[in-house]
């Protein structure tokens, strides 16, 4: 006889498919095998396990769609099971890796390893990258055909822009051959070489070299040129200006077809997190200024923007106790992205279906990850959410080995109550 659990009294909400309704949903073996408002109208049979849902929001688990795990390399860091552990805490069931591990993620042999060690865990499904180019060095392209086919879900180099432009061209143009997606980190390089933070005024006063704004629209308008010359599919990770936003809002009213994602730090923080040398919050891109802090929000209402990723750069504290020049880029991001979305909601940035849209059917659809949807047949991968429940984000509590969060006393509304993988409760907190 199948195992089966009946998930009743719960919320809904699937952005995929559009619901957003009352109702129950059964897993059989792993999968969705019904749901809906009707769904035990008359009670559920026996010999089914029921989770009453207290109707809180049942939805699709998270997809994060920009995770470094560090592994191989420096698992110190964090490795692939320490980062599923914290994941699944934040209702996070499936993870997409970036390449920039040691050595870097670029031949078939280190896909399958990703992948595997994803498997091994048991909690969450883990798709790596593959390096764009052979050791994320941007001098040549790496076998992208077999790579695709061991199971790269798209190609980037991660941390590091693109900044040869015939090389771009060649990637752009080669990858259409496998309909292969190319992720950029938009920054021109040169721009933003030696840079600590937003240049600006904060960053005068603090006596730092500034990565100025125009640094990522450059890099995204040319690669933009690129694409039309090309056909091929792009993505821009992690934007965080207002001028980038909007390069991207006019060439799509041009017709033309990319996509993008930011992080909660660029839509929930600016500059002044800073303060006086505070590491934690040296990232890259650099936190920008109120106003384009407003423009990234104002990009994910408007649906210029499509999705959200954590943006997870775990540092050990090793990496972040040191001057502020020589301190490494990164925040933690797997455990508060949850909350940190669910802002924009409180917030009336977006609703409740368009917040959680942004971290599960949106990624899923464009890496084709089977994931992120409530329908039948799907796996069972489901995160059941308190949506206005109030807490503190803090350090000492984070799973990830590296506790350099950005957040650390932030008080936030939304939480993870069950996390299911497959079928299985992998994550209970309090109800």
């Amino acid at each position: 006889m199948s195992a089966r659990t009946a998930y009743v009294n719960a919320r809904l909400i699937d952005p995929a498919g559009g619901r957003d309704e009352t109702g129950a949903l059964l897993v059989a073996d792993g999968r969705i095998a019904d749901l809906g408002a009707r769904l035990f109208a008359d009670g559920v049979p026996d010999g089914i396990e029921t989770v009453d849902c207290g109707a809180m929001v049942l939805a699709p688990g998270l997809v994060d769609a920009r995770v470094l795990v560090h592994e191989p390399g420096e698992t110190y860091k964090e490795s692939v099971a320490s980062a599923a552990a914290a994941a699944v805490t934040g209702g996070v069931t499936t993870m997409v890796t970036l390449p920039n591990t040691n050595p870097v993620i670029d031949d078939v042999s280190l896909i399958e390893f990703m992948i595997t060690r994803g498997e091994e865990t048991g909690l969450v499904n883990v798709h790596p990258y593959g390096a764009l180019t052979v050791g994320a060095r941007g001098e040549r392209l790496t076998e992208i055909g077999l790579l695709r086919e061991a199971g790269a879900v798209a190609f980037t180099d991660g941390v590091h822009a693109v900044g040869d432009a015939v090389l771009m061209r060649r990637a752009l143009s080669y990858a259409t051959a496998f309909d292969a997606l190319i992720i950029q980190h938009p920054e021109e390089p040169s721009l933003a070489r030696g840079g600590q933070m937003n240049e600006g005024e904060i960053a005068t006063r603090l006596g730092l070299q500034g990565v100025p704004a125009c640094a990522e629209v450059m890099m995204i308008e040319r690669d933009l040129h690129l694409v039309r010359l090309t056909g091929g599919r792009y993505h821009a990770a992690h934007v965080s200006t207002a001028a980038g936003v909007d390069a991207i809002r006019q060439a799509r009213a041009r017709g033309l077809a990319i996509t993008c994602d930011t992080a909660p730090h660029y839509f929930g923080l600016n500059e002044a997190e800073i303060g006086s040398y505070r590491t934690f919050a040296k990232l890259s891109p650099p936190l920008r200024s109120e106003d384009d802090r407003k423009a990234v929000a104002e990009g994910l209402r408007d649906g210029t923007i499509d999705l959200i990723a954590s943006d997870h750069i775990p540092q050990d504290p090793d990496s972040k106790r040191l001057p502020f020049a020589q301190a490494i880029p990164g925040a933690t991001g797997l455990e508060t992205l949850l909350p940190l979305v669910l802002e924009l909601y409180h917030n009336r940035v977006l609703t409740l279906i368009d917040a959680i849209g942004k971290v599960t059917a949106a990624p899923a659809a464009l890496l084709g990850l089977d994931a992120g949807r409530l329908t039948v047949g799907a796996r069972a991968d489901l995160v059941l959410i308190d949506p206005d429940r109030p807490w503190k984000i803090r350090e000492g509590d984070l799973l990830s080995k590296s506790k350099n969060t950005l957040f650390d006393g932030r008080p936030v509304q939304g939480r993870c109550v069950r996390t299911v993988f497959g079928g299985r409760t992998v994550f209970a907190g309090e109800a």
